[in-house]
Formats: C-alpha cells, sequence, structure tokens
C-alpha cells in the first residue's frame, strides 16, 4: 500500500507526514509538492517525494501514478482558485486510478453558509462523482490560527473581535493531523464523514483561557465590523486581507463553526487537546 500526501511541506502536511512516519514504513510515504527541494528532508529518509502542481494538471499524473491512498490538503486562496486547483487533483486521481482520497474540508461542510464552504462543497461533489472510496475530514478550525491575537494580548492590547456570541471548535493542527493519519493509516474509513471539533468555545471564553496561560486579564473588545476593520487596518494588515478577516468574524458570529462531534475520539482515541494545553503549546512557541 502507498500513500501519498499533498501540500506536505506546509503547516498542517508536514504534521500528517511526521505523524504517519511513527508507523508506516517510509517506503510506503510519498509526498506531492510543488518545491521538491523543500522535501529534501523528507527525500533523505527514504520518502518518496514528487513533483505535483494543482496548476498544472500534467504534473499530477506523474505524482499521483500507484497511489493506493491519497489525502487532498486544501489549498490557500480565493474559492475560486481553490476550486479549480482541487478539481484538477480530483481528476488527476481518477486518471492515476486512485483507490481511496481523504480530503481535509470545512466543518458542516455541505450545508455551511460560511464564506469558506463553497471551495469544500464542489470538492467534496466532484469526489463523489468519482465513485472512489472517500474519507471527508471536515475540520473546524485550528487553534494557530489566532496566534495573531495572542501575540496582540502580549503585547498590550484587548481581544477584538465582532464574533459576538458564536462559538467555535478550535483544535490544535497536530490533532486534525493525527486524525488524519489515522484515516490513512487505518482501515474502515472508506464513504466516512468526520466532524474534527474540539470543545466549542465563544471568544469571550478563548480569551480568559488565554488569560490563564499567560497569568494576566485579557479584556475583550466586542464591535461590530466596520469597527473591526478599522482596527485591523490601524494595527498595519494589509487592506486584502481585511474583507476576509471580517468574513472569519461573521462566520463565527453566525455560528457556521458551531458543530458538536465527538469524532476525534473514534479517529485518534481521545478528545482534541484541552485549550488550555494547545494555547500553552503555542504560547512557548512563539515567546
Amino acid at each position: 500500500m502507498k500513500i501519498l500526501v499533498t501540500g506536505a511541506t506546509g503547516k498542517l502536511g508536514t504534521k500528517v507526514v511526521e505523524t504517519l512516519l511513527k508507523t508506516v514504513p517510509a517506503n510506503q510515504l510519498a509526498v506531492s509538492v510543488r518545491n521538491p527541494e523543500k522535501a529534501e528532508e523528507l527525500r533523505t529518509r527514504g520518502v518518496d517525494v514528487r513533483q505535483g502542481d494543482f496548476d498544472r494538471p500534467e504534473t499530477l499524473d506523474t505524482a499521483f501514478a500507484g497511489i493506493d491512498r491519497l489525502l487532498i490538503i486544501s489549498a490557500d486562496g480565493d474559492n475560486e482558485t481553490r476550486i479549480r486547483q482541487h478539481s484538477n487533483a480530483v481528476v488527476a486521481a481518477e486518471r492515476a486510478g486512485v483507490k481511496f482520497i481523504a480530503y481535509t474540508s470545512l466543518a458542516n461542510a455541505k450545508e455551511s453558509k460560511n464564506f469558506l464552504a463553497p471551495t469544500h462543497q464542489a470538492t467534496e461533489e466532484s469526489i463523489l462523482k468519482t465513485g472512489i472510496p472517500y474519507s471527508f475530514l471536515r475540520n473546524n478550525w485550528y487553534l494557530e490560527n489566532e496566534i495573531s491575537s495572542i501575540q496582540g494580548v502580549q503585547a498590550g492590547a484587548p481581544w477584538v473581535t465582532s464574533a459576538g456570541n458564536g462559538k467555535v471548535g478550535w483544535a490544535l493542527q497536530q490533532d486534525y493531523a493525527e486524525a488524519a493519519a489515522s484515516v490513512l493509516s487505518g482501515n474502515g474509513h472508506e464513504n466516512t464523514i468526520y466532524e474534527l471539533s474540539g470543545k466549542l468555545l465563544t471568544q469571550e471564553e478563548l480569551a480568559f483561557a488565554v488569560g490563564n496561560v499567560l497569568g494576566k486579564e485579557v479584556p475583550v473588545q466586542q464591535v461590530d465590523d466596520a469597527t473591526y476593520a478599522d482596527i485591523m487596518k490601524s494595527v498595519g494588515l494589509p487592506d486584502f486581507l481585511i474583507p476576509m478577516l471580517i468574513d472569519i468574524q461573521k462566520g463565527v458570529r453566525e455560528g457556521t463553526l458551531e458543530v458538536e462531534s465527538n469524532d476525534f475520539e473514534k479517529l485518534i482515541g481521545r478528545s482534541a487537546t484541552p485549550i488550555s494545553e494547545g494555547l500553552t503549546q503555542i504560547i512557548k512557541g512563539i515567546s
């Protein structure tokens, strides 16, 4: 059996590969990356490093050749770009005769009104159309996404949000990576959907947890979207990024990430890392 991970030099991909290498022989593992030089260290450990670019479908035929199980890690970019890239990957997987596709999707993807959902809806549909056995890993939200807010708090800023009382199932990338590795290397995951979510928390609850780890009180500033945009501009964030940040806040406020599930326990034998422990790891890493 040969497993391939796309985007294997990215933050999540790196963690998936490292987790797999704990239980899967390196010669059974391949990675597809745009720039193979970035994966040279994996090659020295016996991993099959292949060049594959979602924007150049012809490279994917070679990258996916002889692969039994494929993990498509969702790409970065706007929805239109990602839909095109993911479609290229799915079609190439079908051409290559891949026998199983796992895909990192979004919480409640099929019904979600989150601004990121169209990419995941389209990709899930294109995988279903192939008839290839699949597993949709519907990841909620990475705790690491909050690093800039945590750094702001460390510098004395309040926790600023326009997400109201919306709840999020934050979990560490490592938790999501372990779940993906479990699906890729285990049995019985054909035609499954896993909602991968940590304990649901509001922004205020998260800020309180950050304060506990830092040993300081973290004031929370609840604002409207326009004020949030102004504050993000004032701290130097680039204009092109601000609409996306507003959409994230809006999605949280509207409950699009409020998905309760025990699927982490099914896949990794435990719940997501407790929020205080996850924040401690992150704060140690950025301090």
